[in-house]
């Protein structure tokens, strides 16, 4: 038996005593499990934990969390709640976070980890306490009931493919630098594993980095000291694994003088980076549907709240964790988002507007392509 359903036993058994030994067997036959599984069915009356990990990428907050909250609402009748806290891209205060929502008593919690090994000993507490762990976005180490993110790997591809596509007859007369995202992050090793199956054989990488914390800042200053190593000259192509860090290389690249770019890549279609694909800065990024993404997770965690299984309506896979073998999956696909595809990607899907993006200064640059 779990420990939060002890002590509703407990309390119910001292209340009772004629009828204990009837009513604290009769709560283990009906769905407690000794393994720290989820409790009985429960109706539309839940509380969802919702942890996401950083607050610097425009998605979490513009995107994620307001989906999942509007999501978990429609699937519950309106009656269905959403503790929210966001790490920082501290791991440490997303540790402690996990213990707030087991305090808190959550039916079921939504984490997207800072560092997906160090949430395993939270993610473990919380089924020893009979709630369930649904792992978002990012995969996290520990007893997790379910997972959703995209194809990370198909991500790397498609970025590698794209920097090929731009690079052309180019490919090998020059330097490729690669920066990848943070070590702490498992979807950027899957990134950095998918964009070096293509990439390895076709270019020549110059210079290669973990990104400490996914920070523009620091992507800037890597991207300084590969101009330095290197020549600027002698850049030919940038593979970034996401938007926020080739903001900060092509500020680099900018700053050492360059007046034609070399291709850069780029990951999750914020504004400003579909902005300097636009003006012809940025070649490309990768854009991905967290609103399907969101709306999933949602889904997974109001059935398992619910009935302790995925909604069956969900196609899933199955991944591995760590210790945690075969767990139920959604993987979400990606598109190749450059100049062409604009209209028919973020547009279409409610992300900006044209207005949005065609403010002032990139007014003419979107004439150019047709974007009105």
């Amino acid at each position: 038996m779990n420990t939060r359903m002890r002590r509703a036993a407990f309390a119910f058994c001292a209340t009772a005593m004629a009828a204990s030994l009837a009513a604290c067997g009769s709560a283990k036959e009906s769905g407690d499990k000794s393994d720290g599984g989820t409790k009985t069915a429960k109706g539309d009356d839940i509380t969802v934990g919702l942890l996401l990990p950083e607050n610097q990428t425009a998605r979490y907050e513009k995107f994620d969390k307001p989906i999942i909250e509007k999501q978990i609402s429609e699937l519950t009748n309106g009656k269905g709640k959403v503790e929210y806290l966001n790490a920082k891209q501290d791991a440490t205060l997303q540790s402690q976070q996990i213990d707030t929502m087991i305090t808190k008593n959550v039916d079921v919690l939504i984490l997207d980890a800072v560092d997906y090994k160090a949430v395993a000993q939270g993610v473990k507490k919380a089924k020893e306490d009979g709630i369930p762990v649904v792992a978002y976005d990012r995969l996290a180490e520990g007893p997790i009931s379910a997972y959703t993110s995209f194809d990370n790997e198909e991500v790397g591809k498609t970025q590698g493919e794209a920097l090929l596509k731009a690079l052309g007859a180019k490919a090998k007369s020059g330097k490729v630098v690669m920066m990848n995202g943070s070590v702490t992050d498992p979807n950027a090793a899957q990134f950095k594993k998918g964009a070096h199956d293509v990439l390895d054989g076709k270019v020549s990488i110059g210079k290669e980095y973990d990104t400490k914390e996914w920070k523009p800042e620091n992507a800037n200053a890597n991207m300084q000291g590969a101009i330095s190593s290197l020549g600027k000259d002698k850049i030919v192509g940038v593979y970034s694994a996401n938007d926020g860090m080739a903001g900060g290389i092509i500020t680099a690249l900018k700053g050492a003088g360059l007046k034609t770019l070399p291709p850069v890549t780029g990951q999750d279609a914020e504004l400003a980076g579909v902005q300097r694909i636009v003006a012809g800065e940025q070649y490309m990024s990768v854009f991905k549907s967290y609103p399907q993404e969101a709306e999933t997770v949602a889904k997974m965690a109001v059935s398992i709240a619910k009935t302790g299984k995925v909604d069956g309506s969900l196609k899933t896979t199955t991944v591995d964790s760590g210790t945690e073998k075969g767990v139920p999956a959604v993987i979400v696909p990606v598109v190749s988002l450059t100049k062409d595809n604009i209209k028919d990607t973020v547009v279409k899907e409610g992300y900006y507007t044209v207005g949005d993006i065609c403010t002032g200064k990139y007014k003419a640059a979107c004439d150019k392509i047709g974007l009105k």
